[in-house]
Order: C-alpha cells, then structure tokens, then sequence
C-alpha cells in the first residue's frame, strides 16, 4: 500500500519534464529588473514561484503561461 497522496504524485508529475528557474534567468527572460520581479513576487501579480531553501525558483512552464495571460489581458 502506497503512503504517498494521489495529489502528490499528480503535482510531481506536471512539472516532470519542465527546468527550474531562477530569479535572474526570469528577469531576463521577460526583460524586467529582478527588483521588479521580487516585487511582483510581494504583491502576488507576477508569475507563480516557490521558495526551494532559500532561494526562489519558477517553472519555465508558470512563466510562459503567465506570459501569455498578460498578453492576452493586453488585447481586451
């Protein structure tokens, strides 16, 4: 019998094949100061990230889909 929650193992499997980002690789990549993403990351409007220690990390896949929320909002 298996003592790990269906839930986690759905969880871990989403993000199987997705790469770990960091606060820098972020920035760069949607072209904003990490100031302003640690910001974002305080008020909650930014892309989903989580604390691994202490440090932040983004799946490339929540950016990308965040991305694309923002780009969507701006056309209405």
């Amino acid at each position: 019998m298996s003592t790990t929650p269906p839930h986690a193992i759905q969880r871990a499997s989403t993000h199987a094949d997705d790469e770990l980002l960091t606060l820098q690789e972020v920035a760069a990549m949607v072209r904003v100061p990490v100031a302003t993403l640690r910001y974002w990351r305080h008020l909650g409007t930014g892309p989903r990230s989580f604390r691994i220690g202490r440090c932040v990390r983004y799946w490339r896949t929540e950016v990308a889909s965040w991305l694309d929320n923002q780009s969507s909002e701006a056309v209405d």
